[in-house]
């Protein structure tokens, strides 16, 4: 499975939007920036499907022109004017060439998903290799209204348990693409979260 951060040119504020070619050529996440839908174009004529890790503006902003563009399906936990089907936490949902199966890991958001196959970890994001706040490790701000740093470790938690020891791909939401040991990443993000300290200065 070839996976293409279609949202590499952005030069605004976006999320991380993967798209995964193979047997079902899916986009996860339709990201914030303007030129995606030529971003896809360049890899691919057709789209079977959006996955949504959940419904923050940075990552459906785009969503209406990807849909205009492609007659792909909307997969989505939360209820959305174009989603064609609901995702619930241990559902199978096939992302490229891999069944993925979908982790709800609510925290940073109370819709979100993650991903995770034998191979592959789309985090959306609860949990990403690199941010500005930490490397090699970090997780998604909690200091919002309606965000839970406690409900955030538990999702972390529920992601390890339920991860495979193989996992070698991680596509999170924000941040470096990490290719390696992913449990160890993933290991380190929830040590820090489990400080319960400000992750931002003015937190």
């Amino acid at each position: 499975m070839e996976v293409h951060t279609v949202t590499a040119d952005a030069e605004t504020f976006t999320c991380n939007a993967y798209l995964a070619t193979g047997d079902r050529t899916t986009l996860v996440d339709a990201g914030a920036y303007e030129g995606v839908v030529d971003a896809i174009r360049e890899h691919t004529d057709t789209l079977d499907a959006v996955v949504l890790t959940h419904q923050h503006g940075d990552h459906v902003e785009q969503l209406d022109a990807v849909l205009d563009a492609f007659d792909a399906e909307v997969y989505a936990y939360a209820d959305h004017a174009q989603r064609d089907h609901a995702i619930e936490d241990g559902d199978t949902v096939l992302i490229g060439d891999e069944d993925c199966e979908v982790v709800y890991t609510p925290g940073h958001a109370e819709d979100h998903v993650s991903l995770v196959s034998e191979a592959s970890l789309f985090s959306g994001d609860v949990v990403v290799h690199d941010d500005g706040a930490f490397e090699g490790g970090s997780f998604g701000r909690t200091d919002y209204p309606g965000q839970s740093r406690e409900r955030l470790i538990e999702s972390i938690r529920e992601l390890l348990d339920r991860m495979p020891d193989g996992v070698e791909h991680m596509y999170s939401g924000h941040g470096s693409v990490f290719h390696g040991d992913v449990r160890e990443i993933v290991e380190r993000a929830l040590e820090r979260a489990e400080r319960r300290e400000p992750k931002y200065p003015d937190e």
